[in-house]
């Protein structure tokens, strides 16, 4: 009689651990698959930077993980490379997935310039917490970083997302592009498995949807979203002045109009977790104000006070916004 083992129970026989058979992570048409199944990414940007420090620091994780359970969301998208692998691990038990980012110049460290980032990709390749690695944030605004040709960036991009490709066959490569891709760019990244868009369209993103099935069947999702809870001038109702109940309002109806377009939209980062007070002053302190590319389209004041963008503040405190994120993520 001939015994069949399944390679799964021939791993667990030899006392390895499958972890590329545990987070296989794939596109099919528009979607993404973990493990087959489809994934949607219920997401948050998160950059924690203590009081007073200009430098991320994960030293209030566990916090954190335990408000990003309670209000529903499965993935958290980072800026840079996270090199504790306690964190990440920390991450995964929480049951909880990262979009892992790649700047081009970081120093020589994980950056795409100096060709290190796959040197972090064969580390952590293997990782159950990984879901996609991420080239760039919206460098498609600064020509002048790539000799004054976008083109250069784009070359750069596809090359790197290839050279994943042939490192690292269980999870896809993204890019969060500022707005909707162009033609350009699109036919200069093949490579590019998922498009990530950073979209501010008031209060409503839905058009790009609508956009992007014109011009691509590869998965797409809203890498960044949302609103600020500081309103520069009085307008639609709301005070100037802090205003939370400006920031939950958009935030529903972004979130919204994500979820009434999934057959399009794998999801969003909705930006972000907490405050950053380093942004523009006095790092002790909220200070207004701030900058930020193609940022006019941010309701409901078209003003894009960097501070004040967190759903939670600085000490923790959920914002009116939180509530608005647990409601829909969790039911949606």
């Amino acid at each position: 009689m001939k015994i069949q083992i399944s390679i799964l129970v021939l791993f667990i026989l030899m006392g390895c651990k499958p972890e590329r058979i545990n987070n296989k992570v794939s596109v099919s048409e528009r979607n993404i698959l973990v493990n087959d199944s489809v994934y949607t990414i219920k997401g948050i940007c998160y950059h924690p930077v203590p009081k007073g420090s200009d430098k991320r620091s994960f030293s209030n994780l566990t916090k954190d993980l335990a408000l990003m359970q309670e209000a529903g969301i499965n993935t958290i998208r980072v800026y840079e490379p996270i090199t504790d692998i306690s964190v990440l691990d920390e991450i995964q038990e929480a049951g909880i997935k990262v979009i892992i980012g790649f700047g081009y110049r970081q120093g020589g460290k994980n950056d795409i310039l100096s060709g290190t980032f796959i040197d972090y990709v064969n580390t952590y390749k293997n990782h159950e917490a990984i879901l996609m690695w991420e080239l760039g944030n919206e460098y498609n605004y600064h020509p002048e970083w790539f000799d004054g040709s976008i083109k250069n960036w784009y070359e750069a991009l596809n090359n790197a997302a290839k050279l994943i490709h042939e490192q690292d066959l269980s999870h896809p490569v993204t890019t969060a592009h500022g707005e909707l891709p162009d033609s350009l760019a699109l036919a200069k990244c093949p490579n590019v498995d998922v498009w990530g868009m950073n979209v501010y369209r008031w209060d409503n993103p839905e058009s790009i949807f609508s956009q992007w099935k014109v011009v691509s069947d590869k998965p797409m999702y809203l890498s960044e979203a949302g609103a600020d809870s500081y309103m520069t001038i009085a307008k639609d109702g709301y005070e100037k002045g802090e205003n939370q109940l400006a920031q939950a309002d958009a935030t529903a109806n972004i979130l919204n109009a994500i979820f009434r377009n999934q057959d399009i939209c794998s999801g969003v980062a909705l930006f972000g977790f907490v405050d950053e007070l380093w942004k523009a002053g006095n790092n002790d302190v909220l200070d207004t104000g701030g900058w930020a590319p193609n940022s006019s389209g941010v309701p409901y004041d078209g003003a894009p006070n960097e501070e004040y963008w967190g759903i939670v503040d600085i000490d923790r405190n959920p914002k009116k916004a939180f509530r608005v994120v647990k409601e829909i993520y969790t039911n949606s």
